[in-house]
Order: structure tokens, then C-alpha cells, then sequence
């Protein structure tokens, strides 16, 4: 049997220590870069710098919950001129791809609210209980925003009774005061 071949090149200059920089260049290390350490201080600067660091506060953390929760809260306005331009791309005629953007307009911002304390549920500690009820409140108003979206495409569609014609079918026969004709003539 013959030996194994050797290695390619790749390995050997991935186990070995990089090499030096050489000290007569004219080019500064770009902002930001420091040389290479061996693996061995490498291991060490870990190592401490996993006990220097020093665990945040309650009010730090706190107001990292507050930020993260108002993210959220803007969370469906930055979905809002996506859906715009979809409703617009769809038409106004009734498509059932239209029908499926317009169902998901409703569902979508229904279902965020009705979900709303187990989504705001992480960012909830005594510190952010009290702060916490106006990014729900914004929460709720864009998720509104959505469902406006939606109705407003319904409208566009033709579908929203918005007209007296829509609502012919419970209008009573009109009974007349007074008449041109007498009414043997009819």
C-alpha cells in the first residue's frame, strides 16, 4: 500500500500562525483592524473577557424591553405601503387573487389584536407595566391603519353598500301626496 497524500497547501497555511506583517509597508492597517493573535492568546482574551463583562441593570434592560416593545408596535405601519401597492397592483375588479390580498388585510391585523397580551407578554416587568400601555395603544391604531387599508379596497371594489341603490331591497314603496293625473286615468 502506498502513504496517504500530503495534505494540500490550504491546510498547512490554516494550522500555521500567520505570517508577520512586514515592517516596511507603506499601507495603514484599515480603522478598526488589529493583527492577529496566536490561537493561544486568542483563548485567553476570551476567556477574560467573558469575566469582565459585567451584567446590565434592571433599568437597562428595562428600557431595552421599552424599545424592542415600541419596534413591535410600529411593526404593522411599516407593512402598510407594501400592502398599498399590492391592493393597487390587484385591481379593483373581483379576482380571487384580489379576494385572498383583501381577506388577509382583515385577518391579519384581527388576529394581531386579539393576540396582543401574548405578544407584548416578554416585554412585561414592573418597571415597563405602566409605560407598556401606550405602545399597546399604537399597537392597536396601526393594526386599525391595516384594517382601513382593507376597507378601503372593499369600497374600491364595488363591494361596500355606500349607494341608495344597495339598499333598495328595504325601501318601501313610496306613497305619493299629491298626483299630475287623477287616478281614474290610470
Amino acid at each position: 500500500m502506498s502513504p496517504p497524500p500530503p495534505p494540500p497547501q490550504w491546510v498547512y497555511d490554516l494550522n500555521s500562525a500567520p505570517a508577520s506583517k512586514p515592517k516596511s509597508s507603506s499601507i495603514p492597517d484599515p480603522p478598526g483592524y488589529s493583527a492577529a493573535l496566536s490561537s493561544k492568546q486568542l483563548s485567553k482574551s476570551s476567556k477574560t473577557a467573558g469575566t469582565v463583562r459585567k451584567a446590565p441593570t434592571t433599568e437597562e434592560m428595562d428600557v431595552l424591553k421599552m424599545k424592542k416593545a415600541w419596534e413591535l408596535a410600529i411593526a404593522p405601519a411599516k407593512q402598510l405601503p407594501m400592502n398599498a401597492i399590492g391592493m393597487y397592483m390587484t385591481g379593483n375588479t373581483l379576482q380571487i387573487f384580489s379576494m385572498f390580498m383583501v381577506f388577509s388585510l382583515f385577518k391579519t391585523p384581527v388576529m394581531a389584536v386579539l393576540a396582543l397580551q401574548r405578544v407584548f407578554a416578554p416585554f412585561e416587568t414592573p418597571g415597563t407595566s405602566g409605560r407598556l400601555i401606550g405602545v399597546k395603544v399604537v399597537y392597536v391604531l396601526m393594526n386599525m391603519l391595516m384594517l382601513g387599508l382593507g376597507i378601503w379596497k372593499v369600497n374600491q371594489m364595488g363591494l361596500l353598500p355606500t349607494t341608495r341603490s344597495d339598499w333598495l331591497a328595504w325601501e318601501g314603496e313610496r306613497t305619493w301626496s299629491e298626483r299630475a293625473v287623477p287616478r281614474e286615468w290610470l
